[in-house]
């Protein structure tokens, strides 16, 4: 009889923690609850969300007057301007922009080269087929209209020397430190990455035959003159133009000429500015 009570009494019991572990839900840590028999809801599977990178940039709304847009990238070095301490050296956003500025204070990226290099069908003073021969196509195409418009009025006219590589560059501007000390080679050759020709948009001239060929005495020349006054005509500016050596930091170069556009070269002519100026981009070792 008291057997019998007992179990009565336990199975009453566990019934009733069986009842109350019920209604609180329990499960153990860590393990997700269960129904027996329900379906599970079906996963909706969504492509993920992208978050920007920094190379990721937005397309930003055209404007008249076209920016440097340098990235935020500075050289602590001090490798470029005549006074590195001065001006800050940044990297150009956009360098296969035709209006990009390359100076001593704004460098072309790490290993770039423009990818439309051509050889323009004009006269060059040299017969070799070097690498110097070569310009972005849209600029080619620019110096042989230039070259042909010079032959309409009588001057004929040669090509020196176009794009140059990076390690081209270097072997340059050593040459001219090894010649004349760093101080006076800065003044007349781009430290490596600062260098125009490398954007494949400058191009030395010089008359056919090749004489004063980016020397001092070709602004004497005729050929230089007729330069001076209509290359904007064709979308090139003169780029280191006499009186303006404190704001480009080199010497006056009536024999470089540089592709900027004609809306551009025609702005920078008129008014008889560099493209420092007319980016406002004036070292601040040249402001007084």
């Amino acid at each position: 009889m008291l057997k019998t009570r007992y179990s009565a009494a336990t199975a009453i019991l566990l019934a009733g923690s069986l009842a109350l572990l019920s209604a609180c839900g329990d499960q153990s840590p860590g393990q997700a609850a269960e129904t027996p028999g329900a379906t599970a809801p079906p996963i909706v599977e969504s492509s993920p969300s992208v978050s920007p990178s920094p190379s990721m940039k937005p397309e930003k709304p055209e404007e008249n007057k076209p920016e440097p847009t340098p990235s935020a990238e500075v050289n602590q070095g001090g490798q470029a301007g005549s006074d590195p301490a001065d001006d800050a050296v940044q990297v150009a956003a956009t360098p296969e922009a035709m209006s990009v500025l390359v100076n001593k204070q704004f460098k072309l990226p790490d290993g770039y080269k423009p990818d439309d290099l051509v050889e323009p069908d004009v006269h060059f003073i040299f017969s070799e087929k070097l690498e110097k021969r070569l310009m972005r196509k849209e600029a080619a195409e620019a110096l042989e209209l230039l070259f042909e418009g010079a032959k309409k009025d009588g001057y004929f006219l040669g090509g020196v020397s176009g794009y140059r590589s990076h390690e081209y560059q270097t072997s340059l501007f050593n040459r001219y430190v090894k010649q004349q000390g760093e101080e006076e080679a800065r003044k007349v050759s781009a430290v490596p990455g600062h260098s125009e020709h490398q954007t494949g948009l400058a191009m030395d001239v010089s008359d056919s035959s090749g004489k004063c060929a980016a020397e001092d005495c070709f602004a004497d020349m005729k050929e230089s003159q007729w330069l001076a006054g209509h290359a904007h005509e064709y979308g090139f500016i003169i780029r280191y133009p006499k009186g303006k050596e404190e704001i480009t930091g080199y010497s006056y170069e009536p024999w470089h000429i540089r592709y900027v556009g004609t809306d551009i070269a025609k702005e920078i002519y008129e008014q008889g500015i560099t493209l420092e100026e007319y980016y406002n981009t004036i070292p601040v070792s040249a402001q007084k």
